[in-house]
């Protein structure tokens, strides 16, 4: 697995490392069942603070990508049901798409980037 921080960016570390195991998810690096690193381990390998990591996959757990096991730790289970993850979804393009709009990008522009992305899942 490989997971990159930014430690310039304004984005808070949790949230790009929440962000990098969805993508993962999405694109079949992890598979349902598959136990991620131990919040020590990918603390150490990225370095940075074991508590960050930890919230991170708290917040994966919320969200449903991830379960946790006794055993294994954090196991990616990916079980949102479609009509929750809809709802996230409208909520979150409906800012993304307002914004484009402010910088007056075209709705072509954005059907053909929400195409040039959906490839790299499928």
């Amino acid at each position: 697995m490989f997971i990159e921080v930014d430690f310039n960016s304004d984005e808070a570390l949790y949230l790009q490392l929440r962000n990098q195991i969805i993508i993962g998810i999405a694109t079949s690096q992890f598979q349902e069942g598959d136990a991620l690193p131990s919040v020590r381990q990918l603390a150490d390998t990225i370095g940075i603070n074991m508590h960050t990591v930890n919230k991170a996959y708290s917040v994966l757990k919320q969200e449903g990508f991830v379960k946790v096991d006794r055993r294994k730790g954090a196991v990616v289970a990916v079980d949102m049901d479609k009509l929750r993850a809809y709802a996230e979804l409208k909520r979150d393009m409906q800012v993304l798409l307002a914004k484009s709009s402010c910088k007056r990008i075209s709705k072509e522009e954005v059907h053909a980037l929400i195409d040039e992305i959906y490839e790299g899942y499928t």
